[in-house]
């Protein structure tokens, strides 16, 4: 019997995958939660095979959360299911070596068949989805420009970034205008915009 804990913050689609999964003759599932946060607490106690998150988990979010069920319960493997099949967000994902990554709308089939591969310790990524992250280029920022990039898309100033990172205004400044030649933007705002659509932010 393959044990799953189910992570969904969408009650209704929760409740329809849990129905779903226990009508199949070798699957179980044996935790839910809507939450991120909740999620390594049910695992402990539950100890499934297979975790399926949403990665838009709210709290501790889904990339995290397989981050933390690989350092702490390694034999817990994870399989991410998403709305957002974006290139950049399933590279992370790849990064993070999560076992499997579905969208949202795949068949029940396709996610019933993708447990039981990940259980059996295959990865699963969807074909497209996975040709896709190959074809896009890595992120060429930095960490240190991410961040004030991030930053300036929130609204705040040089001298708050640099109080809020513990750097000088200039320092900042610099980071921001490294960040706008890497990403041949015409301005900061310009390049918040690239970043965000290249989900690099």
């Amino acid at each position: 019997m393959i044990k799953v804990l189910i992570a969904e913050d969408m009650h209704m689609l929760r409740g329809a995958l849990v129905s779903l999964l226990n009508l199949e003759p070798d699957i179980e599932v044996v935790a839910e939660t809507s939450s991120g946060d909740a999620v390594l607490p049910a695992a402990r106690a539950h100890q499934p095979d297979v975790a399926v998150l949403d990665i838009d988990l709210p709290g501790l979010d889904g990339l995290s959360v397989a981050t933390e069920l690989r350092a702490t319960m390694p034999e817990c493997r994870t399989l991410m299911l998403t709305s957002l099949g974006r290139p950049a967000l399933v590279r992370r994902a790849l990064d993070k070596k999560v076992n499997g990554f579905l969208l949202k709308d795949a068949p029940t089939e396709r996610l019933v068949t993708a447990i039981r591969e990940v259980a059996a310790g295959r990865r699963v990524i969807d074909s497209e989805l996975a040709l896709a992250a190959w074809e896009t280029p890595d992120c060429p920022l930095a960490e240190r420009e991410i961040q004030t990039l991030r930053l300036v898309a929130e609204g705040h100033k040089v001298e708050q970034i640099a109080a809020q990172l513990f750097l000088s205004p200039g320092t900042v400044r610099n980071y921001l205008t490294t960040a706008v030649t890497k990403l041949d933007a015409r301005n900061r705002l310009d390049a918040v915009r690239i970043a965000r659509e290249a989900d690099w932010l």
